[in-house]
């Protein structure tokens, strides 16, 4: 069982001060305090029950030149999570948890009355119930036994469950979704535009099951034509100061593993009321856009209205009308909407827009969950085609609001993306030059436009993987925010979410605040104050979110591997570090180590700015990028990890 190790070490304390605190795997603690260049380092044994991520009060132990400044945790302000998941194992008679959370550094010990309930080998979530000595093992309570460990179900849950996700609703929930009518009014839809007889159809993956976005196509003329980006309407279902709403704010985001979804609305709502299935009406708010086929603007139109799918087309589906049409009117169409589409993209492009074409992958599972094949998903016209259309709807949107009379501040949920950090920059534009790059650069600034030219300028070439790797690591991430600064990938002045209402809760909001301002109505301050934590909120939840999805396919991968150590597969380098080289294989993109310790030949020395390790003797170089030969060797699936040696 993982306890504390007793320290030695004595020091003389000089200030106090408070921080959040980081803990590494092994155990070591960082603060983060503001005005401090440094992180505060906290050995294992000062840590003093401090947790990753919550507020602590730190005291500080005098400087010692040439060395990090380090001090004692003396205080929890603010616990950052009291529950995890981990596995229950028994030794002499104590029962305790092993945490999956590997920043846990301490395993959990469940009493024995609680102990009644689960079984060695059992995947449980417990929450700490007291932890006063910081020299003892905190004291668990059981919230809920999993499953087996190593079984799917169990696994799958266990993701969601350690980054703080709910797999049900409340009942209260439930019973609000289920409640909410079936029918639609004639009442409802006097108030509405009623686009029932235009002609609309659906592009979605043939697995979804949620639709919350559909196409309208009407021609005009012959060179203008009307297009709607027509979106469920889950405002009108989900109210402010409902347990709906209370609930979907809570998880802010659909959440999207391998095997299944943890949606954020009850099915009765994202998979029924608020799904725009075919031959069925449904209600959507709109953006109509007048439009010619070069993708010039003549008109737009925001607003509620009713929707009749004719066509629920897969991206498969779609493209296959594409390459092959058949002269019916959705098949004209397709190929009209196809072909805006691509001016848009062109345009985008030509203004600035960063292009990093990154690749999914998409799993074949037998009956009880485990992986028999890895495929990376095709990127199809189709796929660009909704991209450009949702992309449109979502800048035309946040202009309106945020154009609009720009002297009257308008409250608005913005996605907005930041300049990259200039000392990234400075490390690319360096590392850039070894490849015989060069990086155009303005006051230390890029334009995006830059960025995409250095990746046009790459493509085809040797280099073409390392310089989308590096370059897409200097970027920074994109966030909600009221406060609008623009979107640098996108390279848009204004850009907002508002057309997966289903699965993102910021669209909620920004289709009642566009509500809102369509009826004339203002925000108050307290309104405002609401949005900005929204705002932070959702941008974490989002990005929890993206870790959890990333590990349901690491922990696929590595069962995938679990099955073929021995094999060889081509790889590329991912990265280099002081321990070792990660590596990532061609087909499966399944990412690995390979430890230093493995490369018998030389003595590797990492170059940190040049992204390689160095062999001193050979000179060999194993290079950011590199296509290199593995074999798998071993696989840990409780930690999610892959062992691989260079063949």
């Amino acid at each position: 069982m993982k306890t504390h190790t007793e320290h030695k070490q004595k020091h003389t304390l000089s200030g106090e001060t408070e921080g959040v605190l980081t803990v590494t795997r092994k155990g070591l603690g960082f603060v983060s305090i503001e005005g401090f260049e440094q992180d505060v380092e906290i050995d294992p044994a000062f840590l003093n029950t401090g947790l990753h991520g919550d507020r602590v009060k730190v005291r500080l132990f005098p400087r010692i030149q040439g060395k990090r400044p380090s001090g004692e945790i003396t205080e929890i302000l603010r616990r950052e999570r009291t529950q995890f998941v981990g596995t229950l194992k028994e030794e002499n008679g104590v029962f305790f948890v092993m945490p999956d959370n590997q920043k846990m550094y301490i395993d959990i010990v469940l009493p024995p009355a609680q102990a009644t309930q689960v079984s060695p080998g059992d995947k449980v979530y417990v929450k700490i119930a007291s932890w006063d000595d910081p020299k003892e093992n905190p004291v668990g309570e059981l919230i809920k036994r999993i499953g087996k460990a190593g079984l799917n179900e169990t696994e799958m849950e266990a993701i969601v469950l350690e980054r703080g996700f709910d797999t049900g609703f409340p009942i209260p929930v439930e019973k609000e979704a289920e409640a909410l009518p079936g029918s639609i009014s004639d009442e409802e839809i006097g108030k509405r535009r009623d686009l029932r007889k235009t002609l609309t159809f659906t592009i979605d993956p043939k697995d979804a099951k949620d639709f919350d976005d559909a196409l309208s196509f009407q021609k005009i003329s012959e060179h203008e034509f009307e297009v709607g980006v027509h979106i469920a309407d889950v405002s009108h279902f989900v109210r402010e100061q409902t347990a709906l709403d209370t609930e979907a704010l809570k998880r802010a985001t659909s959440i999207y593993l391998v095997d299944r979804t943890i949606p954020m609305l009850p099915e009765r709502l994202s998979n029924d009321l608020c799904s725009l299935r075919p031959n069925e009406d449904r209600l959507a708010f709109s953006a109509i856009f007048t439009i010619t086929k070069d993708g010039s603007i003549k008109k737009e139109w925001f607003g509620k209205t009713v929707i009749h799918s004719a066509k629920r087309f897969t991206y498969e589906d779609a493209q296959a009308l594409l390459d092959t049409p058949d002269g019916s009117n959705l098949s004209s169409a397709l190929e009209t909407v196809r072909d805006i589409a691509r001016h848009l993209r062109k345009k985008r492009f030509e203004k600035g827009a960063i292009d990093f074409d990154s690749t999914e992958v998409r799993f074949e599972l037998d009956a009880e969950g485990k992986p028999i094949a890895i495929h990376t998903k095709p990127r199809l016209e189709t796929n660009k085609l909704i991209e450009e259309w949702m992309l449109l709807a979502n800048k035309r949107v946040a202009e309106f609001i945020g154009k609009k009379d720009e002297h009257a501040a308008k409250a608005f949920l913005y996605r907005i993306h930041d300049l990259p950090n200039q000392e990234k920059i400075q490390e690319l534009s360096l590392f850039l030059k070894t490849l015989g790059y060069t990086l155009k650069q303005e006051d230390g600034k890029v334009k995006s436009k830059d960025i995409n030219a250095l990746l046009l300028q790459a493509q085809g070439t040797a280099e073409e993987a390392l310089v989308n790797m590096a370059t897409l690591r200097s970027m920074a991430k994109a966030v909600y925010s009221t406060d609008n600064i623009g979107h640098y990938g996108l390279a848009f002045e204004h850009y907002t979410h508002f057309t997966s209402p289903i699965r993102r809760y910021p669209d909620t909001l920004v289709h009642r605040l566009l509500e809102k301002y369509l009826k004339g109505e203002r925000v108050s301050e307290k309104e405002l104050a609401h949005f900005r934590s929204v705002a932070d909120y959702a941008s974490r939840m989002e990005q929890t979110a993206t870790d959890a999805e990333r590990a349901s396919i690491k922990y696929k991968q590595t069962e995938y591997m679990s099955e073929r150590l021995g094999d060889t597969f081509e790889a590329k380098i991912t990265g280099v570090t002081e321990w070792g080289i990660y590596a990532e294989t061609n087909d499966t993109k399944s990412e690995g180590m390979i430890k230093l310790s493995s490369l018998k030949n030389d003595y590797y020395v990492l170059d940190e700015k040049q992204h390689l390790l160095r062999g001193q003797r050979t000179k060999k170089t194993y290079r950011l990028g590199d296509s290199i030969k593995i074999k798998v060797i071993n696989t840990d699936i409780k930690r999610k990890t892959i062992d691989f040696v260079i063949v």
